[in-house]
């Protein structure tokens, strides 16, 4: 099963392997998740100008699924993480979500409803992936 949280909801025993889906860590919290995986995340500048008030949520969903798609384009907007190969990981989270619980996770507060998190999520259960 596929879900979600965020990085400060305390784990809970049937969270599976917990997978921190942002480009940056945060301080102090390894220990909340299994595997960080950066390239699941928005690109740094799609985030900045998300977070900065640039953009409607809309067009930051709709960019952000363009670059889980994106064959590679996108790297030019990241210094440090490269983001090459993100169909091939959410096809692996969606085989890995077939047999157990797995539980994506990002910075966002548990509540809010405007997150990556719940788009990725929804983009590895499509037919797509």
């Amino acid at each position: 099963m596929l879900r979600t949280a965020s990085i400060s909801t305390p784990a809970a025993p049937d969270d599976g392997l917990r997978l921190l889906v942002a480009r940056f860590r945060g301080r102090g919290r390894a220990d909340r998740y299994d595997v960080w995986m950066p390239s699941l995340g928005p690109s740094e500048r799609l985030l900045r100008t998300f977070l900065d008030g640039d953009i409607p949520w809309r067009d930051f969903a709709s960019r952000y699924r363009k670059e889980m798609f994106a064959p590679g384009a996108v790297d030019a907007d990241n210094r440090t993480i490269r983001n090459r190969g993100q169909l091939h990981t959410m096809r692996l989270i969606k085989h890995l979500a077939a047999s157990g619980n797995v539980t994506l996770m990002c910075h966002c507060d548990e509540d809010t409803s405007e997150c990556h998190r719940f788009l990725l999520r929804d983009l590895i259960a499509s037919k797509r992936v």
